[in-house]
């Protein structure tokens, strides 16, 4: 399995607009992030992993050539703001792409994209054509091919949202908490990608201090923190942290074994 980190920012990216401080400042590209998206080949398959508003930037520097699936962790903007850009696969595929939704997602998408998933005549450059395939958030798991998906629900403040857990990789995004039942879907994992907003408490995400103490917890063998803001300068947090854990960085490839 190789992992591409698309996007490792927060829902406002880095820099933040018309922000001074030392990391929005900095010229490491390790401290530029887009909004927060991966891209999984495993085998044939090529699997994305939300859509952000910066997609199109993201493809283009990661050559993505196809993508068989889309797996959609909720209907945030930052997550989903991309969709439009699927088109252009579109058209390069001539197929519909399935993209895996749970409830909360499968709701919201058709309210803001009517034009995509509630058509009328279509005119124009055309749209995206998805097709939306539910599952449940504690559904045993769920299959793309014959690829394994196993769904792992976090709280995203009072709302339920998705990880997902391919073989030994987990990636567990926007969380605030992660339920006891989750966290027996996470054990022996080689790789886990984990939320980390910042230093400080967050009602909607997982602060530095909670990440680590989940992350120990499952006790994957490597463990990325992704969703970052600009509290983290990439050197500087990087030292700071204990052995087998890292900050993800856009265009990072991580490599799982099966």
């Amino acid at each position: 399995m190789r992992v591409t980190v698309l996007g490792c920012g927060t829902s406002t990216g880095v820099p933040l607009i018309h922000c001074s401080c030392k990391v929005c400042r900095s010229r490491n590209p390790k401290n530029k992030r887009l909004r927060a998206s991966i891209w999984i080949q495993v085998d044939a398959i090529s699997l994305l992993v939300d859509v952000s508003p910066d997609f199109r930037q993201q493809a283009l520097r990661a050559r993505i050539p196809s993508i068989h699936a889309i797996l959609l962790t909720h209907p945030h903007a930052d997550h989903i703001g991309g969709i439009d850009e699927i088109r252009s696969y579109n058209f390069i595929q001539n197929s519909t792409i399935p993209a895996y939704v749970h409830d909360w997602t499968l709701r919201e998408l058709p309210v803001r994209f009517p034009y995509i998933f509630s058509p009328g005549k279509v005119e124009g450059g055309g749209i995206a054509k998805i097709d939306l395939r539910p599952f449940g958030l504690r559904d045993p798991d769920f299959r793309v091919g014959d690829l394994k998906i196993i769904p792992i629900e976090l709280d995203h403040g009072s709302k339920k949202v998705a990880g997902f857990r391919i073989g030994n990789f987990a990636y567990l995004t926007d969380c605030s908490s992660i339920p006891e039942s989750s966290l027996e879907r996470l054990r022996g994992l080689s790789v886990l990608m984990l939320d980390c907003l910042r230093l400080t408490d967050h009602d909607t995400h997982l602060s530095l201090e909670r990440s680590l103490n989940y992350s120990n917890r499952i006790g994957a063998k490597r463990t990325f923190f992704t969703h970052l803001g600009h509290d983290f300068d990439f050197v500087a947090a990087s030292r700071a942290l204990p052995e087998k854990h890292a900050l993800a960085y856009d265009g990072q490839v991580i490599h799982v074994s099966k």
